[in-house]
């Protein structure tokens, strides 16, 4: 106990050694902000390229300026390595790895083990272990403490246990990292309350819970409501289809009521790594206690069949002017997850690409984030937007609205277009080319 009170006296002086495990879009900018705060902070990342990159004083995430990366470096307050064995000089272990789903739709915590094996290696009294990654309710307590107190030390008496979820939105210019508050659960008050205190260094707000489990069904519960929103905003476009009535109109409409509505929006399903994925987490922990998600299920299945309503679109658009999908030239515009990122986790884009080639088009993409990818097992690479290829194309697919695209020149030159994100909103634009989601 009493080093652990040590480390609420070296955390107020910024004398604690901060660790953060994955330095990818969760990792580096908390990794930074505590540099930035004044602490030492130590980045340990598996891959060694990311690393090099780092050491040059370069960012790979579009998020994260270089120059910030090089002032951290250059100051001797920030430091990356592949080897976890640094992990014993440090007080503080932040936990911000990838935590996907497998095919199957159930949790892959394997990265998030790999990382508690390393730190159960080094594990020492006086230590505080923070898990940021999204997970479901009971992580933290059924496979963090058991693995670290195997160690022979006391959760509580020789090191603390907290649960933090983080909440990085990438490419939003609205809300820093400082800016969003930050939610901490831990296994006991003290580990809460070191938790709060070494997050207190960097965020604006810190809103303690009364254990790691509520931190954990709290990141769960922002991201399903998330989902099933945009699940409701996606069924309404397929209902508006049905109807004849343009879904965006009906949308902006309805947001204009001052109270009791908020605007979510359709689109051609969902990406990125959290709300996709989130929901699935918590569904997948309720069917062991023998309990039907049954709001998330339902979205979940409108949500993951939009990319073929969007393909089915297409076809018709095509079908319209006695086109066969069947080598047609077809152009997609925007294959990230979301505007403005190079992100492409669960990206819908490559749904609604994989089923348009199965149907014999030819399909080449264009996005100003993402110069290639990779697509089972195919590099594809972006394609300049030329007028050529405008005017070439049988169809033009907005798949996400990426601001750096002109699209009055879009609709001037392609002879179709189908905007799944009312890019087009506003443009003049000859109507019989033009569809909507």
């Amino acid at each position: 106990m009493t080093r652990l009170l040590e480390l609420k006296d070296r955390i107020e002086s910024r004398e604690a050694r901060i660790g953060v495990i994955g330095l990818g879009y969760v990792g580096l900018p908390l990794a930074l902000e505590f540099a930035k705060a004044g602490f030492r902070v130590t980045g340990v990342e598996l891959n060694s390229e990311k690393v090099r990159t780092l050491c040059e004083g370069r960012s790979y995430i579009e998020d994260v300026p270089s120059a910030e990366v090089r002032q951290a470096m250059e100051s001797g307050r920030f430091a990356a390595t592949t080897d976890g064995a640094e992990l014993s000089a440090i007080d503080v272990i932040n936990v911000c790895v990838p935590t996907p789903l497998t095919r199957t739709k159930d949790p892959d915590v394997s990265a998030m083990v790999s990382a508690l094996e390393t730190i159960q290696r080094r594990l020492r009294s006086g230590q505080l272990v923070i898990l940021g990654s999204t997970t479901y309710p009971g992580t933290t307590h059924e496979l963090f403490v058991p693995m670290l107190e195997s160690t022979g030390l006391k959760l509580g008496r020789d090191f603390a246990l907290a649960f933090a979820p983080e909440r990085i939105d990438p490419g939003n210019t609205e809300f820093t990292v400082r800016q969003v508050p930050k939610v901490v659960g831990g296994e006991t008050p003290l580990c809460t309350e070191l938790g709060v205190k070494v997050f207190e260094t960097i965020f604006d707000r810190v809103v303690p819970v009364s254990s790691s489990q509520a931190a954990e069904m709290v990141k769960l519960l922002e991201n399903t409501f998330r989902a099933i929103n945009i699940g409701l905003a996606n069924e309404v476009a397929l209902m508006c289809d049905r109807l004849g009535l343009d879904v965006w109109e009906v949308i902006e409409a309805a947001a204009t009521k001052p109270y009791g509505f908020m605007k979510f929006l359709p689109g051609p399903g969902l990406g990125g790594h959290c709300i996709p994925v989130d929901p699935s987490y918590l569904s997948w922990k309720m069917k062991s206690l023998n309990f039907s998600a049954r709001f998330i299920e339902l979205a979940t299945d409108i949500n993951t069949h939009m990319p073929e309503h969007v393909a089915t679109r297409i076809g018709d658009m095509l079908n319209e002017v006695r086109t066969a999908v069947n080598g047609a030239r077809i152009l997609v515009l925007g294959v990230a997850y979301k505007p403005e990122v190079s992100d492409m986790r669960e990206s819908p884009a490559l749904d609604v690409m994989r089923l348009l080639r199965d149907k014999g088009a030819e399909v080449a993409y264009h996005d100003p984030h993402v110069p290639e990818f990779d697509l089972d097992g195919q590099v594809q690479k972006s394609v300049e937007l030329t007028d050529e290829r405008l005017l070439q194309a049988n169809l033009v697919a907005i798949l996400t609205n990426h601001r750096g695209v002109d699209y009055s020149r879009v609709l001037e030159l392609a002879p179709r277009v189908f905007d799944t994100r009312n890019a087009t909103a506003g443009l003049d634009a000859n109507l019989d080319k033009v569809r909507k989601l």
